[in-house]
């Protein structure tokens, strides 16, 4: 049972407005539709302002955050439950040990880094959970492309495109993630190398 949301995003706090915008909207559905949300802990950004909509909507917020961000005074106060990370390698697992479900908004470094990460996990069997991109302004557009490119060049099977879905809409990726089922099937050797 899907309950807690894992939420990928930006901390930065000079976007467009229509990222901050989709981000309230999806936090807003998270806490409508009885999720909580899993998230970097921050005041910042997208991650706060989906974040703080969630706990308006009737959600629980779930904060990890790296002892170094905490220093630097990122920290928000507003969390029904707060972990302190050793480090990012510390947080991207407990993040993921409490969540049911990822959802990645756009972002940076962090936000690929983590997005990667939950797909290889799912393409090794080491989770099942729905993993959601949401394509605000179709700004992963061109990494989407990457990832067919990888694809077609044999890197990765084309069975992989099956371990991530491509949301235009916070309405979509919840959609998504309300009629999720697992995928029944054993991951292979298979499943993962391209064959000719």
């Amino acid at each position: 049972m899907i309950k807690n949301i894992c939420v990928f995003a930006s901390s930065s706090n000079y976007l467009e407005e229509a990222f901050y915008e989709d981000s309230r909207e999806l936090g807003k559905l998270i806490g409508e539709n009885g999720f909580n949300i899993v998230y970097g802990g921050s005041t910042l950004g997208m991650m706060w302002a989906c974040a703080e909509q969630v706990k308006l909507n009737g959600g629980k917020v779930y904060g990890v955050m790296p002892q170094r961000l905490v220093d630097m005074g990122c920290r928000t106060d507003n969390c029904d439950e707060f972990h302190l990370a050793i480090g990012m390698r510390d947080r991207k697992q407990k993040m993921d040990e409490i969540s049911d479900a990822v959802i990645a908004l756009a972002g940076g470094f962090g936000t690929l880094e983590e997005l990667a990460e939950m797909i290889v996990q799912k393409q090794l069997g080491y989770n099942k959970k729905p993993i959601v991109i949401l394509n605000t302004n179709r700004f992963y557009d061109k990494l989407l492309e990457f990832f067919d490119v990888i694809v077609e060049e044999k890197f990765a099977n084309k069975i992989s495109k099956e371990l991530y879905f491509v949301a235009k809409t916070p309405q979509e990726a919840i959609d998504y993630i309300k009629t999720y089922k697992e995928p029944e099937r054993v991951i292979s050797k298979h499943d993962i190398y391209a064959r000719g």
